[in-house]
């Protein structure tokens, strides 16, 4: 029987790499044994002999091969040598997978049922950023030194407790500063004991969903709505029941009969995505008498209330709550920085053991590496002068954003001034219309660098309106204008 000679092989090391020598050397001879430049049966160099030509010593040449022989890839035959084993194992588990002539498995991995719906239907956030994506706050004059003091102080000697994990409901400081910031801001009716910090509101839905929906229970949500809470509720095995919305909100007297037995409404009276419209009191106290009188649940999505730029703040919804069937949910995200990622939810007088319970089955507690800082901003009034700062900067970048379109998107999108929020919707025009549809339209305004959210998106039925959502918030006021000519340009070509 032949023994195959090795080839002539390039084994770069290098001595200044961080990397020890001896993983180095395994890696490249693993690497040549896969590519195949070292072929089944090839016997290896002599220790000795490989040390010698490679400048190193011959300890290192035998852990790199004790490695290889460990994993299969190299076999030791006593008083001839060591060989390249037959079938490395990477090798082998890619023999054993059955493959078309291309190399392509025959089949796709089996999920579940669930899965494949829900992932065939997540919608691709928009490439890139900057002008309009929507839901983006302005970061640009964030307290980033105070917060970094705050950070530094809080971790300087941090108690047993808050490294250790800390409360499955959230650092207590940061529950107490925010039941206080609601209560003022927001006119919730809540105490600390009643706040739970998560990481998101898609967390907060999914946690209220798992408490109260079982598989097939319906699930009114607004039409058009906000895609994360949908996602969140079809996750769970609900229902969903697309109710229609006017400039006064949910239509609650459709969702009543559209689904009369549903188990959650969810919704955000204070201001509707993505048109923007704000729930009117006769719909709040019909949704509340609905809810007491078919054993149901709110969820109050109060995700950028506080940006309103015509009076007050609206109260919250859950305010008016008597019977405790409003889970009040809101995001700290949108009004300081979108990585923060820390949210909350305010839980019925009652619930709030249950819903910790719940918690415990998809994570032990949210990270407490921010929270103590948080507290802090919020307790010494920082967060409430960054709001006032930025609702007065949003409020002049609407307004810039309408001059600019009054100029350049005339017979084009046609944009209307909103009361509160983030972003305008921009309707297209019937002349647009004809020529094209809100994706063709998202699509040149990418092309040209603008980067929308076509409305039709937030559909869950055949979409009834036609537009673009333009966020305005992160565009700095002199950038308005120049994004908007780009934009016409690219909607008025063919």
């Amino acid at each position: 029987m032949s023994v195959r000679k090795p080839p002539l092989l390039p084994l770069p090391l290098d001595r200044a790499a961080s990397l020890p020598l001896q993983r180095q050397l395994y890696g490249e001879l693993r690497a040549a044994i896969l590519a195949g430049r070292l072929a089944p049966g090839t016997r290896l160099p002599a220790s000795r002999a490989l040390a010698v030509e490679l400048g190193v010593s011959r300890n290192t040449v035998l852990g790199a091969f004790d490695q290889l022989l460990g994993e299969g890839y190299v076999e030791g035959r006593h008083g001839a040598g060591t060989f390249v084993a037959a079938m490395p194992p990477d090798r082998l588990l890619a023999a054993a997978r059955p493959t078309t002539a291309t190399g392509r498995p025959l089949r796709s991995p089996r999920l579940s049922r669930r899965s494949r719906e829900l992932t065939t239907t997540v919608r691709e956030r928009p490439a890139g950023f900057g002008a309009f994506l929507p839901g983006l706050p302005d970061c640009s004059d964030f307290p980033f030194a105070l917060w970094a003091r705050l950070l530094a102080k809080s971790w300087r000697r941090p108690a047993p407790s808050l490294y250790a994990g800390g409360d499955r409901a959230g650092h207590a400081p940061l529950r107490a500063a925010i039941a206080d910031y609601l209560r003022a801001m927001r006119g919730v009716a809540c105490d600390a004991g009643r706040v739970i910090v998560v990481s998101g509101i898609r967390q907060a839905v999914d946690l209220t969903a798992r408490l109260v929906i079982d598989p097939g229970d319906a699930a009114w949500v607004e039409e058009p709505g906000y895609f994360g809470v949908r996602a969140a509720l079809a996750a769970m095995g609900a229902r969903l029941v697309p109710v229609p919305v006017d400039e006064e909100g949910c239509r609650v007297e459709d969702a009543v009969r559209l689904a009369p037995d549903a188990r959650l409404a969810c919704l955000a009276p204070s201001q509707q995505y993505p048109l923007g419209g704000a729930l009117s009191l006769s719909r709040r106290l019909a949704l509340l008498d609905w809810a007491r009188a078919a054993d149901a649940w709110i969820l109050e999505d109060d995700y950028d209330s506080e940006y309103r730029y015509a009076g007050r703040p609206l109260a919250a919804l859950q305010g008016l709550d008597r019977d405790g069937r409003v889970v009040y949910v809101g995001s700290l995200s949108k009004v300081m920085f979108p990585s923060l990622r820390l949210a909350y939810l305010v839980a019925p007088e009652g619930l709030v053991d249950r819903f910790l319970a719940m918690r415990a089955t998809i994570d032990d507690h949210p990270s407490a590496v921010v929270q103590p800082a948080l507290a802090a901003f919020i307790a010494d009034g920082h967060l409430a002068a960054h709001v006032r700062r930025m609702r007065r900067r949003y409020a002049a970048r609407q307004a810039a954003l309408l001059r600019a379109a009054a100029r350049h998107l005339d017979g084009l999108l046609v944009l209307r001034p909103a009361e509160a929020g983030m972003h305008l919707v921009a309707e297209l025009a019937p002349s647009l219309a004809r020529r094209m549809d809100d994706q063709e339209a998202a699509r040149r305004a990418a092309a040209a660098g603008i980067v929308v959210v076509p409305l039709s998106a937030s559909y869950l039925q055949a979409p009834r309106r036609q537009g673009l959502l333009l966020g305005y918030a992160a565009v700095a006021e002199p950038a308005i204008g120049p994004a908007v000519r780009r934009l016409a340009a690219a909607l008025a070509v063919g």
